[in-house]
């Protein structure tokens, strides 16, 4: 069983780095299993920051989830960091 790799993206401005973001989901989309947006919301505001959850399928067994991570931290403001679980 392959390992449960999740890339957790930290956006500081979503209207800023929105077109890039989605740049980089569509580049990598084949390797994304599960996408899973996190931001504070209600009646009044709609929050400009927030986290991004993503769990990455190693295509081919090739794991590009280093190539992905450096690819979202060159955006200005995006923080994205990695876990792996083990089996």
């Amino acid at each position: 069983m392959d390992d449960h790799i999740i890339i957790g993206v930290h956006v500081s401005n979503r209207a800023q780095q929105a077109v890039e973001l989605q740049k980089v989901f569509t580049e990598y989309g084949c390797s994304i299993k599960t996408r899973v947006g996190l931001h504070d919301t209600d009646a009044n505001v709609c929050a400009t920051t927030g986290v991004i959850l993503l769990e990455i399928f190693n295509k081919d067994g090739e794991d590009n989830s280093i190539e992905m991570l450096d690819r979202f931290n060159e955006i200005e403001g995006i923080d994205a960091q990695k876990m792996i679980f083990e089996h």
